[in-house]
C-alpha cells in the first residue's frame, strides 16, 4: 500500500477549515496532517512536518500570502503550494505562481475542483481553476520559463484526437470537462495528456497553453476579460 500523500491547510477561518477537511478525506491516498490559522504557525509547522503539499490561503491576518510561499519553500523546497483563495486580481494570481505556488483555486470553486487541482499539483503539474483561467492566460504565457521550441512538425505527431484533447486543455477545460465534450473517460484524458507532453515534450499545462497560443490554434483574445 503507497503512503498517504500529507497535506496542510493554512487559513485563518476554522469553518472553511472543516470543510477542506471533509472534502479532502473522499480520498484515502490524502492525509491531512496540520492545520494552522496564522501564517506564523503555518509556516512552523511546514519547516517540522515537511508535507507534500500545503493549501494556503492568501488573505492571512500576520504573514502576506506571496510572502508566506517564498518562505515555506525556502524551508521545504519539495513541498508543493496550491492557493486556494477569495483573491481574483489576474498580477496576484499570476505573482503566485511567479513566487512558486504550484496552483490557484477559488474558494468558491473548492467543493467541485479541490480534489483535481490537489492530484494535478501533486503530480508535479501546474494547475489553475477555469473560473480564473480565461483572466490570467495572456501573463501566464508570458511567465519567464524555458523557451519553447513550437514547430508543425511536433504537433503533426500528434494523432487527430490527441490534437483535439490538447485544444480542448489549452483553453483551460479541465479533465472531466474534456471527458464529457469528447465522450470519452477522465482516465482516457490522462492518457492522452501524458502522450502529448511527451510529444511536445512539454511539462505543464502554462507550457501547452503557450505552445497552442504561438501555433495559433486557440484564440487568446477570447481569453481576455
Amino acid at each position: 500500500m503507497s503512503q498517504k500523500k500529507r497535506i496542510l491547510i493554512i487559513d485563518d477561518h476554522p469553518l472553511f477549515r472543516e470543510g477542506i477537511k471533509t472534502i479532502i478525506g473522499q480520498n484515502p491516498e490524502y492525509e491531512v496532517i496540520g492545520e494552522a490559522g496564522t501564517g506564523h504557525k503555518g509556516l512552523q509547522m511546514a519547516k517540522e512536518l515537511k508535507p507534500d503539499l500545503v493549501l494556503l490561503d492568501m488573505a492571512l491576518p500576520d504573514i502576506r500570502g506571496l510572502v508566506l510561499i517564498g518562505d515555506i519553500l525556502k524551508f521545504s523546497s519539495k513541498t508543493r503550494i496550491l492557493v486556494v483563495s477569495m483573491h481574483s486580481k489576474i498580477d496576484y494570481i499570476v505573482k503566485s505562481f511567479q513566487s512558486g505556488a504550484m496552483g490557484y483555486l477559488a474558494k468558491e470553486s473548492a467543493a467541485d475542483m479541490l480534489l483535481e487541482g490537489i492530484e494535478y499539483v501533486l503530480k508535479g503539474h501546474y494547475f489553475m481553476d477555469i473560473s480564473v483561467s480565461h483572466k490570467v492566460v495572456n501573463k501566464l504565457i508570458g511567465l519567464p520559463e524555458k523557451q519553447i521550441a513550437v514547430t508543425g512538425s511536433a504537433y503533426d505527431l500528434l494523432t487527430a484526437r490527441e490534437q483535439e484533447v490538447m485544444v480542448l486543455l489549452a483553453e483551460g477545460l479541465s479533465t472531466s470537462q474534456v471527458a464529457d465534450k469528447l465522450f470519452i473517460s477522465p482516465k482516457t484524458v490522462e492518457n492522452h495528456r501524458s502522450s502529448i507532453m511527451r510529444k511536445l515534450e512539454l511539462h505543464s499545462i502554462i507550457e501547452l497553453t503557450r505552445y497552442a497560443a504561438k501555433l495559433g490554434l486557440i484564440d487568446i483574445d477570447l481569453w481576455k476579460e
